[in-house]
């Protein structure tokens, strides 16, 4: 008690310095006497305890970076003796803080200091929040202990119930650095420094935590990556027996990519680019994200036909006989395929294979409606060409990395289209047939059509440059062809880099030969049947092509005779039906029905639509081809309203002004063709197009609504097997038009056997076949006046001029065109 009551009197003490240790109040610790300071420090200790009573006494101070703190510990030498290594050393206890003062002198080589101890009471009983302070430290330092597996320390800690002494263990902690010792060292109040101890150890839990959870995703990476390295060398050791057991050389391994690209034959530039990717390939790790890309991209460069090439089969006249046994009619095109064979050979013959780096490749656009054989002529070119033959669909393609592919960097990029059919293909110069080109779509992500103007330009198309591969790829060889229904679909810059070859559709004649020699035969085999079981006439299948459907392709006439023969088949499996058989025309309504497309020519004379005034028959171009389009027109009643012009049937601005200039013209030249113009003064004019759900439009109707007025106003009939076509003006002059075969066409399947055209479209009927042309009777015109003279019937005797809008009736109701229609 006598040491307690003196302990607070000014102290005067040997210092110890503790290098970048710090001892609190309660700890006890070994010291090495070896250190110099120490040594001093404890002897002159021993020698001023010699005259006082009780155990040797030091101070003990940390010195950080050569500097003393203010603070220190009164420290007492329990015993002196050997350390576990055999070097003297003395126990340590500390025993309170010390507030240092100035320095002093005393015995032995030691520095003397004078101090202070200080007062760290706490009131007595605790209170609430110190209490729940001291629950919260002890339950922190509890699992602290309990995860180092310090059991036996845990009683001890759950023991102290001072606040000073529960702060000052935390001096134990080996995670506490020298500075945040030095801090609790330094705060005399016993609370605030429970405080500080508690937040010290809630932070390092929470770092333990965090770092625990590392370490464990960590180990089950390495994990995985030691479990992965390991099956990948077993495969590697499996696919070694294997080899061994085939035969083969360890040299062959896939991975070996250095090997394979010095093996390949590969173009010098390519070459290059994939040495050096074989070289990241080789600095990356396994593990790399990039090294799959390389790994991918060397692999798609090895699998391309560099050096591939077929050898075009120079046989002209085999290419034409292959071109005519594979496909009727289409006598443009294959001339234009038998042209380019004729002049490759030539060229090849004279060393003019490769000029300027270009080879002669060609670009062809097939622009024509549905089912002329458009997709199929592809093929047999490439057959008649002896090449690969490879088809790329376009129809609805709205990304532009399609066709140029996407950059290396994306996750799953792929080689445009264009490359991947060089790769299918197997060869450098395919057919590749780019299908439905006028269905290419552009939205945000590109426009497609605009990456093809590369593509098809012969100019260019040598260093053609995918986005994945970024390598110079030369497509001047390739054959492109492209399809295309509506010709107006296709920008205008990339129709200048094809060569424009149109099908209009086939003749009646033509589809009865498409019909016997590659429909029917391809049917009865999907049918079941064999070829002579059932047998069907030339005559039933005319019927079927003109008068069971109406079209400027094939599809609907197979389709009918899919039918047929399903309706036969099905009839012999019932046992209503015995084989062979063979169907006539006479047959064809029993098995499928009522035809769907009777001619005008062959109705009644009193159900034809141009069986009252004011009906003309007109022809125009649709996407499904050439068509046969009737006008009407009417006076309105002059009772009912004012003069005026109504259009109806989903017209176009072209179309309806081409109305206004038919009207026009016919009021200001009725008097001089005799019609009683007055009429079109007082009474409002309605003209209408049946299928009104079909929207049309261009210039060609405007003779024909001229002469429905004009067949309104006179009271005559318009001919029933005429048709006409082509635009007129102000003056009464009949204008050049478009489409002329697909019109011609159509007025052949029809059934009209006369019709009218502009004497400027006199040219274009070299392009209609001549079985076409002999069937019908074609006038060439000037003005409108010839097309009248030539349309209207001559009235009959005691015909009045004008027909009351209540007499002419309802025409029958008109069936609806497929498409839009553009006159």
């Amino acid at each position: 008690m006598a040491a307690e009551s003196a302990a607070f009197t000014p102290l005067t003490l040997p210092v110890l310095p503790l290098d970048d240790e710090v001892v609190l109040p309660g700890m006890v610790v070994p010291l090495d006497l070896s250190d110099a300071e120490v040594r001093a420090a404890v002897e002159a200790a021993q020698a001023a305890a010699r005259s006082e009573p009780g155990k040797p006494r030091v101070l003990l101070v940390p010195r950080i970076d050569g500097a003393h703190a203010a603070t220190g510990v009164l420290g007492t030498v329990e015993q002196v003796g050997r350390l576990a290594d055999g070097d003297p050393g003395a126990l340590i206890r500390g025993r309170g803080r010390v507030r240092i003062g100035a320095g002093t002198t005393g015995p032995g080589a030691a520095l003397w200091v004078e101090g202070t101890r200080v007062d760290e009471t706490v009131p007595d009983p605790l209170p609430g929040q110190v209490t729940e302070l001291v629950k919260e430290y002890k339950a922190l330092a509890t699992a602290w202990l309990r995860k180092r597996g310090a059991w036996q320390v845990v009683d001890r800690v759950q023991a102290i119930d001072d606040v000073s002494a529960l702060a000052d263990n935390s001096g134990y902690s080996p995670f506490l650095t020298t500075e945040q010792k030095v801090e609790l060292l330094e705060t005399t109040d016993p609370v605030a420094r429970l405080k500080l101890a508690t937040q010290q150890l809630r932070d390092h839990l929470a770092e333990q935590d965090v770092a625990e959870t590392i370490a464990k995703d960590v180990q089950e990476g390495v994990d995985k990556q030691q479990r992965e390295f390991l099956l990948r060398r077993q495969l590697e050791a499996v696919r070694k027996e294997l080899r061994e057991i085939n035969g083969e050389q360890d040299g062959e391994e896939s991975d070996d990519y250095r090997a394979r690209v010095e093996a390949a034959d590969l173009p010098e530039k390519v070459r290059e680019a994939a040495l050096k990717e074989v070289d990241k390939l080789e600095r990356s790790s396994d593990q790399s994200p990039e090294g799959s890309w390389i790994r991918t991209w060397l692999d798609t460069v090895l699998e391309m036909p560099w050096s591939e090439r077929t050898e075009d089969a120079y046989d002209i006249q085999g290419a034409q006989a292959v071109l005519d046994a594979e496909h009727a009619g289409l006598e443009d095109v294959k001339e234009r395929i038998t042209e380019y064979l004729a002049v490759r050979k030539r060229r090849g013959d004279r060393g003019l294979g490769v000029v300027g780096g270009r080879r002669g490749g060609a670009v062809l656009a097939l622009v024509g409606p549905p089912g002329v054989g458009k997709t199929s002529l592809g093929e047999s070119v490439a057959h008649a060409m002896g090449r690969k033959f490879v088809r790329v669909a376009l129809g609805g393609v709205r990304d532009e990395a399609e066709i140029r592919g996407h950059r290396r960097t994306y996750v799953g990029a792929l080689p445009g289209r264009i490359v991947r059919a060089i790769k299918e293909a197997g060869s450098m110069n395919p057919v590749v047939l780019l299908d439905e080109i006028d269905k290419v779509g552009s939205d945000f992500r590109g426009d497609p059509a605009a990456a093809l103007l590369e593509v098809l330009d012969p100019a260019q198309n040598h260093t053609f440059r995918d986005h994945y591969l970024e390598v110079e790829l030369d497509l001047s060889d390739v054959v492109f062809l492209a399809t295309a229904n509506v010709l107006e679909a296709i920008p205008e810059a990339l129709l200048d880099r094809m060569e424009l070859v149109r099908l209009d559709g086939y003749t009646e004649d033509e589809k009865v030969v498409i019909a016997r020699d590659h429909l029917l035969p391809r049917q009865l085999e999907r049918a079941g049947l064999d070829v002579d079981e059932v047998t069907v006439d030339e005559g039933a299948l005319r019927k079927l092509a003109g008068e069971y459907t109406r079209e400027a392709g094939v599809r609907t006439l197979e389709r009918s005779i899919a039918r047929l023969l399903r309706k036969v088949a099905a009839q012999h499996e019932l046992g209503e039906r015995e084989l062979p058989f063979t169907v006539t025309e006479t047959d064809l309504r029993g098995l499928i029905g009522r035809p769907h497309h009777v001619p005008e020519s062959a109705q009644d004379p009193a159900e034809r639509r141009t069986a009252v005034p004011g009906v003309a028959t007109g022809l125009a171009v649709t996407g499904a081809g050439g068509d046969v389009l009737y006008v009407e027109a009417s006076l309105a009643d002059p009772e009912t309203g004012a003069a005026g012009l109504t259009l109806t049937g989903q017209l176009g601005d072209v179309m309806k002004e081409s109305a206004q200039i038919a009207l026009s013209f016919l009021r200001s030249h009725g008097a001089e063709l005799e019609l009683p113009v007055g009429d079109l003064k007082d009474r409002g004019a309605h003209i209408h197009f049946p299928a009104g759900a079909v929207p049309k439009d261009g210039p060609s109707a405007g003779v024909t609504m001229t002469t429905a007025l004009a067949s309104l106003l006179s009271g005559r009939l318009v001919r029933t097997d005429v048709a006409m076509t082509g635009e007129v003006s102000l003056t009464g002059r009949v204008l050049p038009i478009g489409g002329v075969k697909q019109k011609l066409l159509a007025a052949h399947r029809a059934g009209i056997t006369t019709v009218i055209i502009p004497k400027r479209n006199e040219p274009d009927l070299d392009d209609v076949p001549a079985q076409v042309l002999d069937k019908l009777d074609v006038h060439a015109v000037t003005d409108v006046r010839q097309v009248l003279e030539l349309a209207l019937a001559p009235a009959t005797n005691g015909a009045e001029r004008e027909v009351p809008v209540a007499a002419m009736g309802v025409p029958p109701r008109l069936s609806a065109l497929g498409e839009d229609a553009t006159g």
